[in-house]
């Protein structure tokens, strides 16, 4: 299927940013005490620490800079989150509420292996070659 394939680097990158965004917001409503979330107490494990890797992880994902090393964090905090707040309450996420945790954690371990795609601050340079035979 070419005109899936087509567009890979677009939707990647279009996946990234609305990721990233909502990520950020997430974080950024708990740590700023905004958006009818209540405010995560300064320095208090782990919401606090959580809602700053939300909106920094988030905003660098989102953004495209150091994507993979912040999904991978990014990833691994819903991970734990998952299975030290919601895991407790029942075994699917569906009953326990997790459902947020599960997927962020995977779309961001899916970031992680694709990268960045198209609309990044990394975008890669395009390196042109040009040997003697072509001057």
């Amino acid at each position: 299927m070419q005109v899936l394939e087509r567009f890979q680097k677009e939707v990647t990158g279009v996946f990234r940013i609305v990721v990233g965004f909502l990520f950020a917001s997430h974080g950024a409503a708990a740590l700023f005490g905004v958006l009818g979330v209540e405010k995560a107490g300064l320095l208090v494990w782990p919401s606090w620490w959580a809602s700053l890797i939300q909106t920094a992880g988030g905003a660098l994902v989102m953004i495209g800079l150091g994507t993979r090393y912040a999904a991978l964090l990014c990833s691994g905090s819903m991970a734990y989150a998952y299975f030290s707040v919601h895991q407790a309450g029942a075994l699917l996420p569906v009953q326990n509420g997790g459902e947020k945790a599960a997927l962020f954690c995977f779309a961001f371990l899916l970031i992680a292996f694709l990268g960045n795609g198209a609309w990044s601050v990394e975008r890669p340079a395009k390196v042109t070659v040009q040997t003697t035979a072509s001057r």
